[in-house]
């Protein structure tokens, strides 16, 4: 998940002109002068923790409805636009991206009725297309078709429901990148929208029951809070197709919990409806409803946010579940549907493994269960009694995802991919065991001239942890190439291999690639993620710097040839570790970053990131714990790397005010000669859903930037 951005699938053939040209295409440029930047007003503002008194002196920045922020923006997107627009060698890179990311994209499919649906984008697409089709490997009509809804691809398809029986396309819209989503429904026979329209919904599910569907939603906000304002009173409601939002029943609301939201499924006799209720990104309750009994009430089966508990299929008589209570890996559990009650016991049907659980299902009395062995993904198969019949065997270490069962079936499919590998489509047979492969991407690049390696180096404290390296075959271990490390590092996200044309236009000019499996993701378990929280979050950020170290000790690069990045939480990690060590890094691309760690809790969903950092107003020791690695208050008259800080307008997810904060002060403290850029995205987000248009715009800049800084040629093919 790089936020520059990833896209799942990807590739192409490069030919190198002979290296005696080689110093005729540097063309690099230098700054020699310290920047002029555009001059950021200091206000007094001081607030006060535990009698401790904390400046604030760009609070005015976070009012993204000021004139005075919008000349801001503009003024500094001028300067970076003139400094970027002046590199060497930008329309060659952006051919070469568009060649390489120009190759179909296509989903595993999933049957509802007799029709199959998938989504595929032909080559440079904004957006992807959703179709419908009579079986799962030929072409079918297009049912939607998100290119149409705007000019410049800037309105993404969020959420995608089909009906049971396909008879109806429910489907959400996210305009410029902002997680506020509108829902539509689409007839699949006439291929024509009904007249429903709702509004105000983040994160929701459409979950189709009979003549309409449940969902979640907010109360409409004020127009100055649409992208900054705290988000509460989120409803479970019911709507029926054909009437307006107006009319819709709310099915659940607590009053005395305003900050929860919710979201639903259903089980797939259609008798049960699993509301889950979370408070953050970590732990849930959940929560059963019986359809087939009209007056029954809501049961909190499980009534507590201590533990995550995940709906992955049922049967007759039982909810399955996948969770890490009493299980760091994960175990699966069953709930007996028609003895529920609050706070119900549960049966083990699959104890925890000595690898995590990634990715589970149930369907048809089998168990399908994704784990990960070192990052790199194992497949294995066991009855609804959790006896193992079978192990599927994959094409290398990769990752596997996007389980679609044919339902009715004993047919699934998924994809795998890696980061030499773009997406592959498999159809497996649970009873014959065939694993066939159903399509893959046809990307024209040299493979086989590329590896990746898997490598472990110590951390700080003595903790081991994995990194991937992805290299062209030729690079010699001399610390003369340039090097891009990437992580995240939170909220149990775990950093597995996954495919990126972008990162081929890296290593085909013979850049080294390296993912570290850092700490607080959940590669090993619930236990690897809380060693990456609260308290204990610095591990993170020694794990990414002593990845840093490994590379530069063992000559795969050196400190002015290393690029970091990372996006969201990664952007957290970029900032932190560029004011604790920049001495490690030659560029830094903090991304969409929560840079201001005392107040993040107060914009929109924030709250729910406190179970991985806590709040500056829990305690005396968790303020003085974040405020000593805080991006925004922990920058120093230091010499640091040249940074370019990412970040859209219409981020209301980490609002843009965090990364207008950090570059203000880098900007009014750092006096040496540097570039302190920020490239403020207009009509964009955090990045999902962002059109292929922008994403080469962005990517242009990103690999001009970074050749240029560390004085490295580009070579043109």
């Amino acid at each position: 998940m790089l936020f520059f951005i990833i896209d799942s699938f990807c590739m192409q053939k490069i030919n190198f002109i002979t290296l005696c040209s080689i110093a005729s295409l540097c063309a690099c440029t230098s700054t020699t002068t310290k920047m002029t930047y555009p001059e950021t007003k200091r206000v007094d503002t001081v607030d006060v923790y535990f009698g401790q008194e904390v400046a604030d002196p760009y609070r005015w920045l976070e009012d993204d409805n000021s004139a005075e922020t919008a000349e801001w923006v503009k003024a500094q997107n001028r300067v970076t636009r003139e400094y970027l627009d002046a590199l060497p060698y930008r329309e060659e890179i952006s051919t070469r991206l568009k060649q390489l990311m120009n190759y179909t994209k296509r989903s595993a499919p999933s049957k509802h009725g007799e029709k199959y649906f998938y989504s595929k984008n032909d080559g440079l697409q904004n957006q992807s297309v959703f179709y419908m089709a009579d079986n799962d490997t030929t072409d079918g009509v297009v049912c939607l078709d998100p290119n149409k809804l705007s000019e410049d691809g800037t309105v993404a398809l969020s959420t995608l429901s089909v009906s049971e029986g396909g008879k109806y396309l429910g489907y959400g819209i996210a305009r410029s990148g902002s997680d506020w989503n509108e829902f539509y429904v689409r007839d699949l026979s006439t291929l024509e929208d009904l007249e429903d329209h709702l509004m105000w919904i983040k994160f929701s599910s459409i979950t189709w029951y009979k003549d309409g569907f449940f969902y979640s939603r907010y109360p409409q906000p004020s127009e100055e809070d649409i992208l900054k304002g705290e988000n509460k009173d989120n409803t479970v409601c019911y709507h029926k197709l054909g009437t307006p939002q107006s009319e819709d029943v709310t099915i659940y609301a607590d009053p005395t919990q305003p900050l929860v939201g919710y979201n639903t499924s259903i089980s797939s006799d259609g008798r049960v409806l699993i509301i889950t209720a979370t408070e953050s990104t970590s732990g849930n309750a959940v929560f059963i409803k019986r359809l087939d009994q009209p007056q029954s009430k809501v049961v909190k089966v499980i009534d507590q946010f201590e533990y995550d508990f995940f709906h992955i299929g049922d049967d007759a008589e039982n909810i399955y579940l996948m969770t890490n209570k009493d299980a760091s890996n994960y175990q699966i559990v069953a709930i007996n549907i028609n003895k529920a009650k609050q706070n119900a016991e549960y049966n083990t049907i699959l104890a925890e493994q000595a690898d995590a659980i990634e990715e589970a299902y149930f369907e048809n009395g089998k168990l399908c269960v994704t784990y990960m062995h070192d990052a790199y993904s194992l497949v294995k198969i066991y009855d609804n009694r959790g006896i193992e019949t079978d192990s599927v065997s994959l094409s290398g270490i990769g990752a596997v995802g996007g389980f679609s069962p044919d339902k009715g079936s004993e047919e699934i499919y998924y994809t795998f991919t890696s980061f030499l590998s773009p997406s592959q489509i498999y159809k497996y047979n649970i009873k014959t065991k065939e694993n066939r492969l159903l399509m893959k991407s046809d990307v024209q690049f040299d493979f086989d001239n590329y590896s990746t390696e898997q490598v472990f180096f110590e951390s700080t404290d003595g903790a081991r942890v994995p990194m991937f390296i992805v290299k062209r075959n030729d690079i010699k271990l001399d610390g003369s190439a340039p090097a891009w490390i990437y992580s995240y590092g939170g909220f149990n996200i775990s950093m597995t291999p996954s495919f990126s044309a972008q990162i081929l236009a890296w290593i085909e000019q013979g850049g080294i690639y390296a993912v570290p499996n850092i700490r607080g993701g959940g590669e090993y378990g619930a236990k690897w993620h809380k060693a990456g929280t609260l308290m204990q979050k610095k591990h993170v950020f020694e794990d990414f710097e002593n990845a840093a170290r490994y590379l530069i000790e063992n000559k795969y690069t050196s400190a002015n040839k290393l690029t970091c990045s990372g996006g969201s939480n990664g952007g957290l990690l970029i900032g932190a570790v560029v004011n604790r060590h920049p001495e490690l890094f030659r560029v830094a691309l903090p991304s969409v970053g929560v840079m201001d760690m005392l107040r993040y809790h107060k914009f929109t969903i924030g709250r729910y990131w406190a179970t991985d950092y806590g709040t500056s107003e829990d305690n005396v020791e968790m303020f003085e714990y974040l405020r000593s690695y805080s991006p925004v208050h922990t920058i120093k008259d230091q010499e640091y790397p040249s940074i370019l800080v990412q970040t859209g307008d219409h981020d209301d997810r980490v609002v843009p005010a965090h990364s207008f904060k950090y570059i203000a002060g880098l900007q009014n403290t750092y006096t040496g000669k540097n570039p302190m850029l920020i490239r403020i995205d207009t009509n964009a987000g955090h990045g999902a859903g962002k059109p292929l248009s922008k994403i080469i715009d962005q990517n242009t800049d990103v690999f001009s930037f970074i050749f240029n800084e560390i004085n490295h040629p580009y070579i043109v093919k």
